[in-house]
């Protein structure tokens, strides 16, 4: 049974290796998410996981299943609407409904404990399976596009020069 709570400092630790596992390198191919033919490089490190758990109107939320962490999310306040990033599921456990309950815990802090209507999120265009998969559970494409931040390693290491980020949205009822 999976269990949710926000991330603490403490979790750092463990949080890192599963974002990195789930977008980057060898390891992320075990399952669907992956990046790995897009973007080398780090996905992120342990300064900016500890900026995220710790920035004001922002939360890591963490998905544990028999006290080992599975999952995880970020989401903030943007703008009086909620965001959504940093997803990353275990790699070898996308498939299974984690990152589907993962993604609907999101949506109901969202809603529940900050009183937001929406969830927005800026996704690869390239990942036209992502896409899908947040389509089917209601996201709308909203066909706006914001240039990928080439140059700027924390985002990783492009392999092509046709990447753009589309913003999808999805009402919270």
């Amino acid at each position: 049974m999976l269990t949710f709570r926000e991330a603490t400092l403490a979790d750092v630790p463990v949080l890192v290796p599963l974002i990195e596992s789930a977008y980057r390198g060898d390891s992320s191919r075990e399952g669907w998410t992956t990046e790995a033919d897009l973007l080398e490089g780090q996905r992120t490190d342990p300064d900016g996981v500890a900026e995220v758990i710790t920035a004001p109107k922002s939360a890591l939320l963490t998905a544990w299943e028999d006290g080992v962490l599975v999952a995880c999310c970020h989401v903030a306040d943007e703008n009086g609407s909620g965001y959504f990033g940093m997803f990353a599921v275990v790699p070898g456990m996308q498939g299974g409904g984690i990152g589907r309950a993962t993604l609907a815990e999101a949506e109901r802090f969202v809603r529940d404990e900050w009183g937001m209507g929406e969830l927005r999120m800026k996704v690869i265009n390239a990942r036209e399976d992502l896409i899908a998969w947040y389509v089917r559970r209601g996201y709308r494409r909203t066909g706006e596009m914001t240039p990928f931040p080439y140059g700027d390693e924390r985002f990783g290491l492009p392999l092509r020069d046709d990447l753009a980020f589309e913003l999808l949205v999805k009402p919270l009822a």
